[in-house]
């Protein structure tokens, strides 16, 4: 399922159509207004129905070459949500999540201060009760629903759990113009060097 505003929408259907030549199914729906990403939860409740559902954000990037292995893995053991994250110079930039023992301890939306240097990237695990849980957030000072509050209601049950990209793997947030030529220039540098594309869809299907 992927969410879009409406003037997305033809470029996206264009672009990917349903998916069919993938080898996959393919659904959208617009999201009218950006009310906070847990919306996605509402607007795709129907499509998850009693499913477990990942979430990856439309502007995140994400490289490593043993991402594939790690969401396999990360899929057959969890219950509850799980967070997915990254070792960052400048954690105030981003939520963070505080490790103690190797169990989360606290998460924090851009702190001021934090001995943390993990930042919660834009992938996501939920159970099927994401869709009742995120229906129950109250809107922030942004007057949005925010994903970080989300995860708090699973880790005051004690159902959220983390893994973390390793140094081998490269996370990418593109969501500003300069972030964006960041990101095209990492995958040029690559594919000129090694000779492959990075992502292609057809080749992806094909094997």
């Amino acid at each position: 399922l992927i969410i879009v505003n409406k003037n997305d929408l033809k470029r996206y259907q264009l672009l990917l159509g349903n998916g069919e030549r993938f080898g996959t199914k393919i659904e959208y729906k617009i999201q009218n207004k950006p009310t906070g990403i847990p919306e996605a939860f509402l607007i795709g409740k129907e499509f998850i129905g009693s499913n477990n559902v990942a979430l990856i954000l439309g502007d995140n990037f994400f490289y490593s070459q043993g991402l594939t292995k790690l969401l396999i893995d990360s899929k057959k053991n969890f219950s509850g949500a799980k967070i997915f994250c990254y070792n960052v110079k400048n954690p105030s930039s981003f939520g963070v999540v505080e490790l103690k023992k190797n169990r989360i301890v606290s998460l924090k939306e851009k702190p001021k201060k934090t001995k943390s240097k993990h930042a919660i990237i834009g992938l996501y695990y939920f159970d099927k009760q994401v869709s009742h849980l995120a229906s129950k957030l109250k809107r922030s000072k942004r007057n949005e629903t925010e994903i970080i509050d989300l995860l708090k209601l699973y880790l005051v049950k004690r159902k959220l759990n983390f893994d973390i990209l390793g140094r081998g793997a490269a996370w990418l947030d593109t969501g500003t113009p300069e972030s964006f030529f960041e990101a095209g220039t990492f995958v040029y540098n690559l594919e000129k060097r090694q000779g492959f594309k990075i992502a292609c869809l057809e080749e992806i299907a094909y094997l």
